[in-house]
């Protein structure tokens, strides 16, 4: 019986291949393959009709801003149908309107799908506002946080991202949409142990957190008794401050 040999480099950019639990991959963020795959996850996830692989390859797609840089006559000469250029246009300028809930599963994060989108709706309103305390508050699990972090921070910052023409805030979920106020912790805690426990209970009653106290703040919790930049402006703009989260909570 002739035995099969594995490939040892990549067919498409020729890098070499490395073995992972019995499997073999590809490790090069810029091949073309990997880049083109990730256009279409990202086209199918945005529900943009008409940008499925042959299209990709005839536009010669290689990451999702490409997308948006594209006319209707770029589109037009690659498929040679100006009907489908302006379909496939509409399509792109619809994806634009999808909220953050649809966007950050569409970028391929490692175990950031609509699952952990909806969750983290609850909890914040827009991807500005993610950080470590809300990803748990919001119940997300720590490798998922990591992931999450790590493209906020390696991603977002450098701009790539943030230029996108796209939606970065979330749809609420029937939770979030109970919306009873926004809070802001200031100082230590005494009746939780963390904020982030702190911040998954307000979630769970219907509040949304803000680790500022920005305009859209209504409460602002201070258990600590001493007055702190954020106490004194909360008490200026005539924002509530409580003293017991737990009062707060009806607990």
């Amino acid at each position: 019986m002739t035995q099969i040999q594995p490939p040892t480099n990549c067919p498409s950019c020729n890098s070499v291949l490395e073995w992972s639990n019995h499997l073999l991959y590809c490790y090069n963020t810029g091949c073309p393959a990997k880049s083109s795959k990730a256009v279409e996850h990202f086209a199918k996830t945005l529900k943009i009709k008409g940008l499925g692989p042959a299209a990709v390859d005839k536009l010669f797609l290689s990451s999702p801003s490409d997308i948006y840089r594209l006319s209707v006559d770029d589109i037009a000469a690659a498929l040679s149908s100006q009907k489908l250029a302006e379909k496939l246009m509409s399509e792109i300028q619809n994806s634009k309107q999808a909220p953050a809930n649809f966007v950050l599963p569409a970028l391929g994060i490692p175990l950031i799908g609509k699952s952990a989108t909806e969750k983290l709706s609850t909890v914040v309103d827009s991807v500005l506002d993610i950080n470590e305390d809300s990803c748990a508050a919001a119940g997300l699990g720590p490798k998922a946080t990591e992931n999450l972090m790590t493209w906020l921070t390696n991603a977002w910052d450098a701009e790539y991202w943030a230029e996108l023409p796209l939606n970065w805030t979330f749809q609420k979920s029937e939770r979030g949409r109970k919306n009873l106020g926004v809070v802001c912790i200031s100082g230590r805690l005494t009746s939780f142990k963390t904020k982030a426990e702190a911040n998954k209970a307000l979630a769970s009653k219907g509040y949304s957190v803000k680790s500022g106290l920005t305009k859209e703040v209504t409460i602002l919790v201070n258990e600590s008794g001493i007055e702190s930049s954020k106490t004194k402006k909360a008490r200026e703009s005539g924002i509530t401050i409580i003293t017991d989260l737990f009062q707060l909570l009806g607990e």
